[in-house]
């Protein structure tokens, strides 16, 4: 695979003939739309003689919600070690909630593609965000927790999940120990049945790092407690925050270079952005909203609004402005360069793989330029 960066004048047929790749090749790879426009600084994966010799085994992950389009899924399984149903939650009394859309179809499906389905716990209060009295109720609770432990076992053995991956956000800084020791309960009883357990890390550089996403969350403890960790590497550009790169590449490495000193490269995998965010300009804190959009899609508004992609080096994120209905925008997303960048660090610290946050949406020269360079494994 090479990436190729659009130049002015460059249209699919020139792009072909001058790299010698076939028109169908690029436009599959890509996801073009016919009549197959090109944005100036996009960056195309171009499908050019033999993969690697020489690759990393990994695991891979990703998480989708019982929603996904079969299609996408379909297409997207075979590059996936891993599928993490999203989600599972509970009441404070430790019965588990099944998801409202029945996810019977996802886990039969990624089974006959060799992938792991893997029940994700999440604990979602009635407004839909993750909540502390929750999370307090379960790790703190023992009758509580030996109830919900005892439902997840049977939940696991009754649906053919093969795992189950625990995303618990914003914990209490009081609560630190008991969850550690909640992830190692259930960690020892989905073992009993063969199966591992993960956990999703926030991004911390530090084991003091201020803030109620970080302060309930302890790498060492947590490493030790369950199988394999994700770092949430992502949302550095989010909703809510002014316009930056989602996943800017010196703040993933340390992450990852702080991950290292508390946890086993081998339990350690590196969490990626399948998405970008468009920010209508001026930003104000507070008042302003970015929209979450796909990496393709992120093209496709830069073809529609004549926007010239740039690349920021330090950060190895692509970005564009444009101007709609007399207003600016400013888009930030993932294409293969930035991948790319990724891919590399999991290369350079020798880590476990990487997991997907999200799914939903296909990002097809992402998988391709994956399995160019790594050996996927299926574990089932």
């Amino acid at each position: 695979m090479e990436i190729y960066v659009v130049k002015p004048s460059d249209t699919v047929d020139t792009i072909a003939a001058e790299q010698g790749v076939p028109v169908d090749t690029i436009i599959y790879n890509n996801q073009l739309e016919y009549p197959y426009p090109l944005a100036i600084g996009q960056a195309l994966l171009l499908t050019k003689g033999e993969s690697p010799q020489v690759k990393q085994a990994v695991e891979t992950g990703g998480y989708a919600y019982p929603y996904i389009n079969p299609n996408t899924l379909s297409q997207t399984l075979p590059y996936l070690s891993k599928l993490f149903v999203f989600s599972y939650g509970f009441t404070p009394e430790g019965d588990l909630i099944e998801p409202n859309t029945d996810d019977t179809f996802m886990i039969e499906l990624a089974l006959a593609n060799q992938t792991a389905p893997i029940l994700t716990v999440t604990p979602f209060g009635a407004d839909g965000k993750f909540n502390n009295y929750l999370i307090s109720q379960i790790t703190n609770n023992m009758d509580a927790q030996q109830h919900f432990i005892e439902q997840l076992v049977a939940t696991v053995q009754q649906k053919g999940f093969r795992g189950v991956d625990i995303d618990f956000e914003y914990i209490l800084a009081q609560d630190r120990e008991p969850f550690a020791q909640f992830v190692a309960n259930v960690r020892e009883a989905i073992n009993a049945i063969g199966y591992p357990v993960s956990v999703a890390l926030a991004p911390k550089t530090s084991d003091d790092q201020r803030g109620t996403l970080y302060e309930g969350k302890d790498y060492r403890l947590l490493g030790e407690a369950a199988d394999s960790v994700l770092l949430m590497t992502y949302e550095w550009g989010y909703t809510y925050g002014p316009p930056m790169a989602v996943a800017p590449i010196r703040n993933v490495r340390q992450v990852v270079e702080y991950a290292l000193t508390r946890i086993p490269r081998e339990k350690v995998s590196l969490g990626i952005p399948n998405y970008g965010y468009d920010w209508t300009l001026p930003f104000e804190q507070g008042v302003s909203r970015a929209r979450s959009i796909g990496n393709v899609q992120a093209v496709r508004i830069a073809i529609e609004n004549d926007a010239r992609i740039q690349y920021d080096e330090i950060a190895q994120s692509p970005y564009f402005h444009y101007t709609k209905d007399g207003k600016e925008h400013e888009v930030w997303f993932e294409d293969v360069r930035s991948m790319q960048a990724k891919f590399d660090l999991v290369q350079e610290y020798q880590l476990r793989g990487m997991g997907y946050w999200q799914i939903m949406r296909l990002f097809r020269a992402n998988w391709l330029l994956l399995a160019d360079q790594f050996w996927i494994q299926h574990n089932l």
